[in-house]
């Protein structure tokens, strides 16, 4: 599978020193590192630093690194050596070559924090989602598939659903009982369970952290911290709401996602395309695939945020740049009408170019600046706005 991220970070490591590279766990980072160490013209080294062989190896970091200055080096897991860079800088700044170490990460707030300490103007970002839509040949079969077993390599790629499914249940058992403790958090697993359930449920609402807190029997601080965990490992994302002065009551409270729709059926039990049909979490479910998919292919200048007022006015996602600003209606049907808040929402936000995403096969215009586009075809927004990072 070729990961439209590869050539970016390719192209980073030609120009810094150090490149960041970060995801959830099992989303193909090592791979992806590997193909791109292999196909360098660089010698490259690899260190896993959940392996004691290889955290051995770097007991005089030092050394190593300058023994090997010739090198590419990933480091990966580095968040669990937070020691090691300030000697990055050292080493960094005592050659000044590009492409020196590739870091890869599982847990953005600690990589990039320790790095902007350290490395600040030396190391550039990269994130590696699961597999998207422009990823993948977006036949309709393969985008159900997509939407229903997640983008997950081992997920999407198993045999059947079945396997798929059992593989999603051992990832959200995996990630309880040992990445959590691994990353330092001492949260009890069933605990984050119960919460990550009751988010799944809530999908896609306005963030109610006192009825969640009231429902687990803890604080709202604590269910705060769960919320802040599941984000900073990239499982949940809280899209906020849209703050630009329109003269009206906007909604101040994030909506929640659980940002690959497979953990979401898998939290769920929704181990087949019947069972998520049948479900009421099938718009939800719809919705929140189809804005993590436009997420993915949208530059990362793009800001998104949704609309929502105490009128009733809403949209589910608005994405804005400079002076553009794109409007996303998303609709699980074959007759994808918007209701009469998004028309609302259109008149609130003035100049916008606006889109209803719906599982059909035509495209089509509904209203001036407003089209229906299938979402095998979401491509096109980012080729008709200036795809350019």
């Amino acid at each position: 599978m070729q990961r439209k991220i590869e050539s970016e970070v390719a192209h980073s490591l030609a120009q810094f020193p150090v490149v960041g590279l970060v995801g959830p766990r099992q989303s193909g980072k090592t791979t992806l590192a590997k193909h791109i160490a292999k196909t360098s013209a660089k010698n490259s080294l690899y260190l896993d630093l959940e392996k004691p062989s290889d955290l051995a190896k770097l007991d005089d970091a030092e050394l190593y690194f300058g023994r090997h200055a010739d090198k590419l080096i990933i480091l990966d897991e580095v968040q669990r050596r937070p020691d090691l860079f300030p000697l990055l800088r050292a080493v960094v700044d005592t050659g000044r070559k590009k492409g020196r170490f590739l870091l890869l990460g599982s847990a953005a707030p600690d990589l990039t924090r320790q790095a902007s300490e350290s490395l600040a103007g030396r190391i550039v970002y990269h994130e590696l989602s699961p597999f998207s839509l422009g990823e993948i040949k977006a036949t309709a079969a393969n985008l159900q598939r997509l939407w229903l077993r997640g983008g997950f390599p081992l997920s999407y790629l198993a045999q059947q659903d079945r396997d798929s499914f059992r593989w999603r249940e051992a990832f959200i058992q995996t990630y309880l009982e040992r990445d959590i403790p691994q990353l330092g958090l001492r949260v009890p697993a069933a605990a984050l369970r119960r919460f990550w359930t009751m988010i799944a449920h809530s999908h896609g609402q306005l963030w109610n952290g006192a009825k969640i807190a009231a429902g687990l029997g803890v604080s709202n601080p604590t269910v705060r911290h769960y919320l802040d965990i599941l984000q900073d490992t990239f499982i949940v994302r809280q899209l906020p709401p849209y703050h630009a002065n329109t003269k009206k009551r906007l909604v101040k409270s994030p909506r929640v996602y659980v940002r690959d729709s497979g953990i979401l059926h898998a939290l769920l039990h929704l181990p087949g395309m019947d069972d998520l049909l049948g479900h009421p979490i099938v718009g939800g479910s719809w919705e929140g695939w189809v804005i993590e998919q436009l997420l993915a292919i949208m530059p990362s200048t793009w800001q998104a945020s949704f609309y929502r007022t105490s009128a009733g006015a809403e949209i589910d996602l608005v994405l804005e740049r400079a002076n553009q600003r794109i409007a996303i209606e998303v609709k699980h049907s074959l007759d994808p009408r918007p209701s009469k808040g998004f028309w609302l929402a259109l008149a609130d936000l003035g100049d916008v170019q606006a889109y209803v995403i719906y599982p059909g096969k035509e495209r089509y215009p509904l209203a001036p600046n407003v089209e229906v586009l299938p979402a095998a075809q979401l491509g096109l927004v980012r080729a008709l706005h200036g795809g350019a990072s």
